[in-house]
């Protein structure tokens, strides 16, 4: 039976173990004809976000060139959100995030976004180790080359492949992204040289004082309490205390 496809479908996964740490990448193509192809490959010394944004990256390129859509299915939140929302106020801000810090994966994000330039492609998002054959599949090819080895790939008619891939998931909406933790802000930071102890308000001044000093202590508190005992592990009394 001959089956036909309007646009490429393309399955991928990423794994690691340690994050950082061995990792490996999976990936399942499938073109309008229905021949599938797969493919994968693994890193030393990398992370989870790493193997997914590879995954996605290899395949597509793996496609050439093609004036029909591609349909790429993914259970990472942050391949998606990072090449249709993240991407633009990156550039925008050189490559910082919103926090003034070093995009991660920067150099996958460019190449990412150079292979996605004038294709047709629809990003959709599948829950993770729920059984979508596709989704297993990559996972499996990623972990095999996360523990140092090779993959057997498949090449050849859909009608011989033993995962039902072409049993498309249904679409599902990214889950929320959780909000980011309230960061705490320290009571105070001790330093202690020679037994000279003093309180200072933020970590810089606490940090020059300390810097390259033999046999210098410090300590962050978060609370008035913790400053206490602190202090009292440190058998100095509060009134010693210099600002």
């Amino acid at each position: 039976m001959n089956r036909k496809l309007p646009y490429h479908v393309i399955y991928t996964d990423g794994a690691c173990s340690g994050n950082p740490g061995p990792g490996g990448w999976g990936a399942v193509i499938i073109d309008p004809n229905a021949n599938i192809r797969e493919m994968g490959g693994g890193a030393p010394e990398t992370t989870n976000n790493r193997m997914e944004v590879r995954a996605a990256l290899e395949a597509i390129r793996s496609v050439g060139e093609t004036d029909l859509p591609i349909h790429v299915y993914t259970d990472s939140t942050y391949l998606i959100r990072g090449i249709t929302q993240w991407i633009w106020g990156w550039r925008k801000k050189q490559w910082k995030t919103a926090e003034g810090a070093e995009v991660q994966n920067r150099d996958l994000w460019e190449d990412l976004s150079r292979v996605v330039a004038g294709r047709k492609i629809e990003w959709n998002y599948v829950r993770g180790h729920q059984g979508n054959p596709g989704n297993e599949r990559c996972d499996e090819i990623a972990v095999i080359f996360s523990k140092g080895k090779n993959a057997k790939f498949y090449q050849g008619d859909w009608s011989t492949y033993p995962f039902d891939v072409l049993s498309l998931p249904e679409k599902q909406e990214l889950p929320e992204m959780r909000p980011k933790a309230e960061k705490k802000i320290a009571h105070s930071y001790l330093s202690d040289i020679g037994g000279e102890v003093v309180r200072h308000k933020d970590w810089p001044s606490c940090e020059r004082r300390v810097k390259g000093r033999s046999g210098a202590r410090f300590k962050k508190a978060m609370s008035a309490a913790e400053e206490s005992e602190i202090l009292k592990s440190w058998g100095v009394s509060p009134n010693k205390v210099s600002e």
